[in-house]
């Protein structure tokens, strides 16, 4: 595997119920900070080496955060997704971080729409990558794979737990093998994923992340899907902050449909269709997400009418 450099900052931080999250951090210390949350299955350093250049470059601030159940990240099942941004306030307060961007890959997604509803006066803007849809309430749509664990529901929440547990010590087993097990996995994918995890820089990246993320715990993924399938405490039509939506138009794991059908329910909301791209498309243009992300906001109050 390629040498990856090690993360600027790297450490945990106490959140509520004397919990932990994990966080990772790369570019200047003193930058405009973009937090990065990474997909289903991922972990804090699931961020483009392409991103972590261009954030040294321009004086950017971009930190990954291990959901609970990945890294050092203490198990927890929340709520629903909402709840999340309770620690990422903390988390931001811990950092000395005032206002603050978001990207979501896939499962990340949804947590990054949620910090525009939680924490709405200190996020000037959000990008979604492919972003899962939700699967109940309002805005529910069907399809896609995430119709498999809405199937599974009841089980995932019985056994998420052991499941967990299970995870871990299989993952354990093939860390040894995990390059050839990521080859494997890209032989399998349409053209667009396939073609990105060949290119040795984005190899060396998932497998850094894999191996870091996964060496105390893996319960995360089951949390993320258990989570996915309840109401997420939130509407689209909530989410005031700009949203910017990237979505691979061969993505075989979030149907194109699902992410128009969210962008559209969305109040400031623009899609953007990668052409010949699948799930993973949005890692290919990491410079172009965060040029487009760093020029919304901050935002400015509505004009009062004259008297």
């Amino acid at each position: 595997m390629s040498n990856v450099k090690r993360p600027a900052l790297e450490g945990t931080v106490a959140v509520r119920d004397d919990r932990r999250l994990s966080f990772a951090e790369y570019g200047s210390r003193g930058g405009q900070a973009i937090v990065w949350m990474h997909g289903t299955p991922g972990a804090r350093r699931q961020i483009p080496l392409e991103a972590r250049t261009y954030a040294e470059q321009q004086g950017l601030r971009i930190i990954g955060i291990d959901r609970p159940g990945i890294g050092s990240s203490t198990p927890h099942l929340y709520p629903d997704i909402l709840d999340w941004t309770r620690d990422l306030e903390i988390l931001l307060d811990t950092l000395g971080i005032d206002t603050v961007r978001l990207i979501g890959l896939s499962g990340g997604g949804p947590y990054a729409l949620a910090a525009g509803v939680g924490l709405p006066d200190r996020v000037h803007g959000i990008g979604v990558l492919g972003g899962v849809a939700p699967t109940v309430g309002l805005d529910a749509v069907e399809g896609g794979l995430i119709q498999l664990a809405v199937r599974l529901g009841p089980l995932l929440s019985l056994a998420r737990v052991p499941l967990g547990v299970a995870l871990t010590g299989a993952i354990r087993l093939v860390r040894p093998l995990a390059g050839p097990a990521l080859d494997l996995y890209a032989a399998v994918q349409p053209p667009g994923d396939k073609n990105l995890l060949a290119r040795p820089e984005f190899k060396a990246m998932f497998l850094d992340d894999l191996l870091n993320g996964s060496r105390f715990q893996t319960s995360a993924p089951l949390t993320d899907l258990v989570l996915f399938t309840r109401d997420w405490g939130f509407a689209a039509a909530e989410v005031t902050v700009p949203v910017r939506w990237w979505h691979g138009d061969d993505d075989h794991i979030v149907p194109l449909g699902h992410g128009q059908h969210v962008v559209d329910r969305l109040p400031d909301a623009d899609l953007t269709v990668i052409a010949g791209e699948s799930h993973l498309g949005g890692l290919g243009i990491a410079e172009e997400v965060l040029g487009t992300l760093m020029e919304l906001g901050p935002r400015r109050a509505t004009a009062q009418p004259a008297t």
